[in-house]
């Protein structure tokens, strides 16, 4: 190895130990806000909110160290990439930081700790959170991006739990203040962000050590209407044919007809998609099966005439299309469909370019 080769080695190795020092202050950070909340130790909290400062000056610092690098070796290829994401890993830690200290402030702002199973919840997804930032820091220290990648797929699990204590608190906060309810929906919503950063850290991992950028995020479409024989089903067919593999698509019904409706088998096979063989579905599916699906789109009536409780995590649509008249003559009845197809052609286009963006 040559003496710039080593001075740039040394120079990255100190950088690495800079962001793995200041990931060990914020998980620190992280038990004592979670500590604090669950005893009503304020003493505790007020200590934690000041020792931000630190750690903000410390993020500054390695900012600088990094800029320096860049200045001083001008790399490329893997240490640029390096220095790149620790950049990005430098704010996501930061952030993390931010919500220890909002942790804080809203501990000593309940009138009582939290108790009975909302203790065992917070502890619970405090500490899948804690355990998935660690794993992270490490896959980062480490360059490891097969350990990134596992991490990464972990934090799904975080975000499971936080929609089952959404649901809780909803049923469960009835007892409580409005300002004791708001302050720990913001306690879990801060927990569920530090996994959300611990995944941003992985991918940065991913893209130093192997030059792979962010997979696109594969989004799951459910649309709905009275009986899955029409309106839906044209509207999945839609999505399917303009806009394959971008996302992942399914129709439903309130109840499910015996077939699908025959104009719309003709109709659709005119523009060359065929749905012959295709059934109609009934709407059955759990809560926690609802959580899976980022947008729920209605195109009869209400999203939540269909469903109790749209998930927390989950965006609902009403796309008022319309409906088909059975007084209608032949050529009435094809210019319909025209019509229908046209006005959900533009809604879904409109809504993949949303959740994609314009260059799909």
């Amino acid at each position: 190895m040559t003496h710039y080769e080593q001075r740039l080695d040394n120079d990255l190795t100190r950088i690495k130990t800079r962001v793995a020092e200041m990931a060990n202050d914020i998980q620190e950070s992280l038990k004592n806000a979670v500590h604090a909340l669950v005893t009503g130790n304020h003493t505790l909290a007020y200590n934690t909110i000041l020792s931000d400062l630190p750690i903000n000056r410390h993020m500054r610092e390695t900012e600088k160290f990094c800029n320096a690098f860049l200045a001083t070796h001008l790399p490329s290829s893997g240490p640029l990439r390096l220095i790149s994401s620790t950049l990005r890993a430098n704010i996501s830690l930061e952030r993390i930081g931010d919500y220890s200290v909002t942790i804080c402030r809203e501990a000593v702002q309940l009138s009582h700790p939290p108790s009975g199973p909302l203790v065992r919840e917070i502890e619970l997804m405090a500490e899948e959170a804690r355990n998935i930032l660690h794993l992270a820091i490490g896959a980062f220290t480490e360059g490891n991006a097969d350990k990134a990648r596992a991490t990464k797929s972990m934090a799904v699990q975080v975000e499971r739990t936080f929609d089952t204590v959404y649901a809780n608190l909803l049923s469960d906060g009835k007892e409580d203040n409005i300002k004791n309810l708001f302050g720990l929906f913001v306690v879990f919503s801060m927990l569920g962000r530090v996994a959300d950063q611990a995944k941003n850290i992985c991918e940065d991992t991913i893209f130093a050590a192997t030059g792979e950028t962010k997979t696109p995020k594969t989004y799951k479409i459910l649309f709905l209407d009275e009986d899955n024989s029409c309106q839906s089903q044209i509207a999945e067919a839609i999505a399917e044919r303009l806009f394959p593999k971008i996302c992942e698509y399914s129709s439903a019904g309130r109840q499910s007809a015996e077939v699908i409706n025959p104009q719309t088998v003709h109709f659709l096979e005119q523009h060359g998609i065929d749905v012959a063989t295709s059934r109609p579905k009934v709407l059955d599916l759990s809560p926690q099966e609802l959580t899976q699906y980022h947008v729920i789109v209605s195109l009869q009536g209400p999203v939540k005439s269909y469903v109790d409780e749209v998930p927390f995590h989950t965006a609902a649509l009403e796309w008022d299309v319309g409906s088909l008249s059975a007084d209608l003559s032949e050529e009435q009845s094809q210019q319909r469909f025209e019509e229908l197809y046209r006005e959900i052609a533009l809604q879904v286009r409109d809504l993949i370019e949303t959740l994609r963006g314009e260059e799909i």
